[in-house]
């Protein structure tokens, strides 16, 4: 099963390690069990969480698309739209952009993960708790349905064998390697968003035997906009995840 971007994993992991008293350290290593570095200004979530920090957002961006960030400069905006991703604390403001590389050569070569902090502006925390796990999961299959007919119908082969079976996995639920105890409702958004995306990804890089560059173009630009909305998918159901986990509201 595809991995989910790094944010995301952190978010729920810190979240939960905030909630459960457990030791933040640990919620860092289980959440990129897959890298094998991390440095940068990761000291800022005990310091968030004394001022009395209860949850760790995130926001997934892309350049000229914003959606979910909070205000901050436009350094900031941009370092996180170039990243792709983003975590966020609601109360005091304030935002970790990661900064993933790879170091070493041969078959000695490391992945790692360095964040960077910059001041955002505080996010009203209703925002937050009006967001439901149902709305999102019907929205997204929604928007997958019609995605999918709309790619068929410009030519080409939409998604292949693969991508079937990743996507019937998704809605069957998986682990990925979250912390216990989420919502359920909200695992199976964060696990259909994450494969639908990763579906996109992997299509927008494999030939797709359309018959000609207009066909090409069209499918293209519709599965940006599926991956897309399978990124405003995934950030907003672990934000959902977020706020029962941190009490704001009932599973």
């Amino acid at each position: 099963m595809p991995e989910l971007p790094a944010s995301v994993r952190v978010s729920l992991w810190v979240t939960h390690a905030w909630a459960s008293g457990s030791p933040l350290e640990d919620a860092l290593v289980r959440a990129m069990p897959d890298v094998d570095h991390v440095d940068g200004d990761l000291a800022r979530l005990a310091t968030w969480h004394g001022f009395g920090e209860r949850a760790l957002l995130v926001a997934l961006p892309a350049p000229g698309d914003l959606l979910g960030m909070p205000g901050a400069s436009g350094e900031a905006r941009g370092a996180a739209a170039a990243a792709g991703e983003c975590v966020y604390v609601p109360g005091i403001g304030g935002m970790l952009v990661p900064t993933i590389s790879t170091y070493g050569s041969g078959t000695l070569v490391g992945t790692r993960v360095d964040w960077t902090a910059y001041d955002a502006d505080p996010v009203p925390r209703h925002r937050v708790e009006a967001l439901e796990a149902s709305q999102l999961e019907r929205h997204l299959r929604e928007q997958l349905m019609v995605a999918t007919e709309a790619i068929d119908s410009a030519g080409g082969q939409p998604f292949g064998g693969t991508a079937a079976r990743e996507l019937a996995d998704a809605a069957l639920g998986g682990q990925w390697g979250l912390p216990s105890g989420l919502p359920g409702r909200a695992a199976r958004v964060i696990a259909l968003a994450g494969t639908v995306g990763r579906i996109a990804d992997v299509a927008l890089t494999a030939p797709d035997g359309a018959l000609t560059a207009s066909e090409s173009g069209r499918r293209t630009a519709l599965l940006r906009g599926l991956q897309r909305n399978a990124d405003h998918a995934l950030a907003d159901a672990t934000n959902a995840a977020c706020a029962v986990i941190a009490g704001w509201r009932p599973a």
